[in-house]
């Protein structure tokens, strides 16, 4: 099994920790579609980036991701992610 917080590129945990989080958003984007489409994988990533959306103030975008990768999540029986997995070291 993956590990979901192995998907997480490091290169996007340091953008979003030295602010740059539009940086952040295209690398967790690039890796979201490098998963197979509506995969657990895939809804992680697609969570975390509907996060640093809302992050943004792009609430309405943000949302949108949410609703689309929790129930995937729910469903396959991963957690759901928060800001904190792109805080880590």
């Amino acid at each position: 099994m993956i590990l979901p917080t192995t998907l997480i590129p490091a290169a996007a945990i340091r953008a979003f920790q030295e602010g740059e989080e539009h940086r952040a958003l295209t690398l967790l984007r690039r890796a979201r579609d490098a998963q197979p489409p509506h995969s657990a994988a895939w809804a992680y990533l697609e969570r975390l980036v509907g996060l640093v959306l809302i992050h943004l103030q792009r609430e309405v975008e943000g949302t949108f991701a949410l609703e689309r990768a929790d129930p995937l999540l729910d469903g396959q029986g991963w957690t759901r992610p928060g800001l904190e997995a792109l805080q880590q070291e």
